[in-house]
């Protein structure tokens, strides 16, 4: 590992965008893609949206984790964590279009969009103990670290 932050903040939607660019201004050091930037910054937002929508269903009544890191092969970790209520099934979360949420508000996404844009997405969770959105992504060559 050549370098690594952890994050923490409430459960409130306002948190998302700083994440969001927290995180993209973290691996700006790697001389990434405008492409590669823009599929962090939507993955982030994805998990973190998860996390307070789900996690702590749009209350400000617990904290999301981030934590990031990359290594000298340019590969990325980014790991969203909540204490929230935990995903029943979370391979039936995974599915495209699955909500628990009323399908006027939400398109349920949000993993299979985590999965388009980093190259590995693993779910951790149990009911009444949170969540664990681990993505990892290789960025292309760019900056010799």
């Amino acid at each position: 590992m050549v370098n690594k932050i952890k994050i923490e903040f409430l459960s409130l939607s306002v948190n998302e965008s700083f994440a969001r660019t927290a995180v993209a201004g973290f691996f700006s050091e790697l001389d990434p893609t405008i492409e590669e930037i823009a599929e962090i910054k939507t993955s982030v937002s994805e998990a973190v949206s998860n996390a307070i929508i789900h996690g702590y269903k749009n209350e400000a009544i617990g904290t999301v984790t981030v934590e990031c890191s990359y290594d000298e092969n340019r590969k990325i970790m980014i790991s969203v964590e909540d204490k929230g209520i935990g995903i029943e099934d979370v391979e039936k979360a995974r599915e495209p279009l699955f909500t628990t949420g009323s399908p006027e508000e939400r398109a349920g996404m949000g993993f299979t969009v985590m999965e388009s844009f980093t190259d590995h997405v693993e779910v951790t969770s149990k009911l009444g103990e949170g969540t664990k959105v681990l993505m990892i992504k290789k960025l292309d060559a760019g900056y010799e670290l």
